[in-house]
């Protein structure tokens, strides 16, 4: 079974290698997507070692206001960190920003949004060296908001190589994050590093015709593994979608791009269940979402016993080991995604 897995991977890299190429109120969403975009605003987090990571944010805070709002980290896939913005103008996570969605994180009404960028201008996808960087912009982020963050609701999610991350950085660091939402990771941890999210709540999204980060092969062993080291396995969800649409229905150009139905949380344009989906919890019991508790309402329910101490290190994920490959099969991935990097720093995808 290893053998068959390892070159089913082997094939996964492949494909991957050559098919991938202020302060500011919510508004409503019938202002349109591009208007909400506009409420994102730059800020950059300090230097660690080679690196600092920039980020677009989004803030809740009103004058006068002594609200404490959670933090949601957003990171983005390959080819959408090459210029700074990029992370936001190319997913819809500015839906998150309209008073629609800020009303559903429960006893906050609000969130701060902290869309991050890898370095991809230096060929970087979110890779081992970007875990540090990414946990001081977080940590220096909390302290310049240190009025109004809820220290206790801090969540981390993410799409394809962002889905990598999202594991990396919960798995690193399993105490700053109260849940985490990866969509298509392109990453499987080992079942050792697994084990480190078993008091960490985690719903995965993913397409069975993923033609990047293989549903048999990668992702459903990944939420399984997740979910049989759990100690919270009824908390945990993985989402199906077995035909990727937009909220509208309208199908995606890409049976990759499962972070669209994240991105409006999990429910149609018409408030209906999302088209072509199934939830199952980490016992694999069924899982019917009820407007409006979606994937907010789901992040909004789980809490941490964060201090806000900040840390330096890579936690649990050392910078040595081998668990910067597409997914963990002894260093083929990592093989694969170093010749990804090579042909993007040619080809600039």
């Amino acid at each position: 079974m290893k053998k068959i897995r390892s070159f089913a991977a082997i094939i996964l890299a492949i494909i991957t290698v050559f098919g991938c190429m202020i302060n500011a109120y919510a508004m409503p969403l019938e202002n349109g997507i591009e208007e909400l975009k506009k409420q994102f605003v730059f800020g950059e987090g300090p230097k660690v070692g080679d690196y600092s990571v920039d980020y677009r944010y989004y803030s809740p805070v009103k004058e006068n206001d002594s609200k404490k709002y959670p933090i949601v980290v957003w990171l983005h896939g390959m080819g959408d960190g090459s210029s700074e913005g990029a992370q936001v103008n190319k997913s819809n996570v500015a839906f998150w920003a309209s008073d629609e969605f800020q009303s559903r994180f429960i006893s906050s009404g609000g969130a701060f949004i902290l869309a991050a960028r890898s370095r991809e201008e230096y060929n970087i996808f979110w890779d081992n060296s970007m875990i540090e960087p990414l946990r001081a912009a977080i940590d220096d982020f909390i302290a310049q908001n240190k009025a109004n963050v809820d220290l206790s609701r801090i969540y981390v999610g993410g799409y394809s190589m962002g889905g990598k991350m999202t594991l990396k950085m919960s798995i690193a660091y399993p105490e700053m994050f109260a849940a985490a939402f990866p969509i298509c990771p392109a990453w499987s941890p080992s079942d050792e590093l697994a084990s480190k999210l078993a008091d960490t709540p985690v719903w995965i999204t993913s397409s069975t015709r993923d033609p990047l980060v293989n549903y048999y092969f990668a992702v459903s062993p990944t939420f399984e593994a997740i979910a049989k080291s759990s100690n919270v396995a009824e908390d945990c969800r993985f989402s199906t979608l077995t035909k990727v649409c937009y909220h509208d229905g309208k199908k995606t150009s890409s049976s990759h791009h499962a972070w669209f139905a994240v991105n409006y949380d999990m429910f149609s344009i018409e408030n209906k269940d999302y088209p072509y989906m199934t939830t199952v919890n980490g016992l694999g019991e069924e899982v019917t979402l009820t407007y409006p508790d979606g994937m907010i309402s789901w992040l909004s329910s789980h809490t941490s016993d964060y201090d806000g101490v900040p840390v330096e290190g890579t936690g649990n994920i050392t910078p040595d080991s081998r668990t910067d490959n597409l997914i963990d099969i002894n260093g083929i991935g990592e093989f694969f995604e170093l010749l990804f990097k090579a042909i993007a720093s040619l080809f600039k995808f």
